[in-house]
């Protein structure tokens, strides 16, 4: 009887083990918009301010007190609207959402539940990791709402006087909260939706999308299922820091519920928070019981109107007081996915370089400042392959990230311009670079490249006489290869080569080099 038994289990666990489960990913994206002020009061926003430094009666809920919108905020917000292809509501409204945390004085969040500012609309987003992808593809995930709301306060928990104190600074600041439908099914395609989506926050100024500083905060609802069959259960994964961080939490919870289901268990409707040491995803609080939030119209602000059409202001609105939509239309600037059209027609450079390029912010800005401030610095794939294949290549090696490189797109240009007119090499192209990061106390940005070439005689050499020079030296140290080039083996040509590019120390001219060899052994 046993033995049946455990012969139904293990074709059953292989049975599960076969199945071939598909997974669903939606965001939630919270941006906080880079206004000077808070969404209904005067108080500050700026990060790293001193403790409660930055708190206004109606921040801290002081009766009597009435929140007043802020229009900054609505505009950035209708501005990233119209950048995400939503549909903007001509009236919107504020709704209450109650529940208590210690860091939320008036015991409910502004929000927008009933009627958001904007609703349907869409991101289409390249995917693409060097070394990870095969190649890349796009991929379009729907937006379901954006939405205006405040901010809470911040906890500080103390474990050695046992005691827990409240900022709130952040209580009030301004944030969009971004819902995307469940579109997407990996990590990788999670990590570039936010990418595509902060390049283009980033372009508006109306986030500054630093997530160390938590100003950009992702939270992603996670489910698997057989292919044809209703959707599972799903697990929220809260408050996701980082873009990377992003693809390993939604990767790790989609592997965790597959083997749950492998395993023969069941998936639990629950929050859980994603250890970024420990790489895993750990339990915060079931969500079997749905919170009565108790939503409710906000009372103390009136709806919000947006002027939608050139003829859609009402006559008792004054028109300084509705924002223009079709006005700031006009003012969108280009947005990334245009950037990589354009740079793929004006430049004629492949979409793999163009997309590399656009989705590093500083990268592109240096490629752009290197091509228009000298026009003759074309080929433009010569600079976009210098930056993507050299420049990146030396902060990989030195662990540095373009932000925070101190080399300026001054410098760059320079070590284009000596490659361009063949008076570097790529080799030393690298070396100069290496010299710069080297260089501390904030001394880089004020060197010449040319003076580091100069000063170690790193200058391609050019000269026919020098060449035939280190020519005849390999020639006559390799008599060898000379002898089986002559008998037809052509590969030893490019060994002979290389004798004398390691006898010049990498500084010879080799295309000119391998011609004038040629001329050589036929001569001989």
């Amino acid at each position: 009887m046993s033995t049946r038994f455990c012969r139904r289990f293990a074709a059953a666990a292989t049975k599960k083990a076969s199945i071939k489960w598909k997974s669903v990913v939606g965001l939630e994206v919270h941006a906080q918009i880079s206004t000077k002020t808070k969404l209904f009061s005067g108080a500050g926003s700026e990060f790293g301010a001193p403790v409660n430094s930055c708190v206004s009666l109606f921040d801290a809920s002081i009766p009597g007190t009435l929140p007043v919108l802020n229009r900054s905020a609505v505009e950035l917000g209708v501005q990233t609207a119209l950048a995400l292809g939503c549909e903007l509501n001509a009236v919107s409204m504020f709704d209450r959402k109650h529940y208590f945390y210690a860091d939320l004085p008036a015991g409910y969040q502004i929000t927008q539940q009933r009627a958001p500012l904007a609703r349907r609309g869409s991101l289409m987003f390249p995917v693409f990791v060097p070394g990870v992808s095969k190649s890349p593809y796009y991929k379009t995930a729907r937006i379901h709402q954006l939405q205006l709301e405040q901010d809470s306060g911040k906890s500080l928990h103390d474990p050695v006087e046992r005691k827990s104190l409240v900022d709130l600074n952040r209580a009030g600041v301004p944030l969009m909260e971004v819902v995307f439908e469940p579109d997407l099914e990996t990590g990788e395609e999670a990590a570039a939706l936010v990418k595509e989506l902060i390049l283009i926050l980033t372009r508006l100024n109306s986030c500054s999308c630093r997530m160390e500083e938590g100003a950009l905060r992702v939270d992603a609802n996670i489910s698997i299922h057989e292919e044809n069959t209703a959707l599972g259960t799903r697990t929220e994964v809260k408050n996701i820091g980082s873009v990377r961080a992003v693809a390993q939490a939604v990767d790790y919870e989609i592997n965790r519920q597959i083997g749950i289901l492998n395993n023969g268990g069941t998936i639990n409707n629950e929050t859980r928070a994603w250890d970024a040491a420990a790489r895993v995803t750990v339990p915060m609080r079931d969500k079997e019981v749905v919170q009565d939030y108790r939503f409710m119209p906000e009372p103390n602000l009136p709806p919000l109107h947006l002027k939608i059409n050139e003829d859609s202001t009402k006559p008792d609105q004054e028109q300084g007081d509705v924002i223009d939509v079709p006005k700031m239309r006009h003012l969108l600037p280009e947005l990334p996915e245009e950037t990589r059209q354009r740079m793929t027609a004006e430049y004629h450079l492949a979409p793999i370089i163009a997309m590399t390029l656009v989705n590093d912010s500083n990268l592109y800005g240096h490629f752009r400042s290197i091509i228009e401030a000298n026009g003759s610095r074309l080929p433009s794939k010569l600079v976009a392959n210098f930056l993507i294949n050299d420049y990146i290549t030396i902060l990989n090696r030195n662990k540095m990230d373009p932000a925070s490189c101190e080399i300026t797109s001054s410098q760059l240009a320079r070590i284009v311009d000596l490659l361009q007119q063949n008076r570097l090499n790529v080799h030393y192209a690298r070396a100069v670079l290496q010299e710069l990061v080297e260089t501390t106390d904030g001394e880089a940005s004020q060197i010449c490249p040319e003076a580091i070439v100069t000063s170690k005689n790193w200058f391609l050499i050019t000269e026919e006489s020098q060449i035939q020079q280190y020519l005849r030296q390999a020639i006559d140290a390799n008599p060898q290869l000379v002898e089986k080039y002559r008998k037809g083996k052509v590969k030893m040509l490019y060994a002979l080569a290389g004798e004398v590019a390691k006898a010049s120390e990498q500084k010879i001219d080799m295309a000119r080099a391998v011609e004038l060899l040629k001329e050589v052994l036929k001569s001989r």
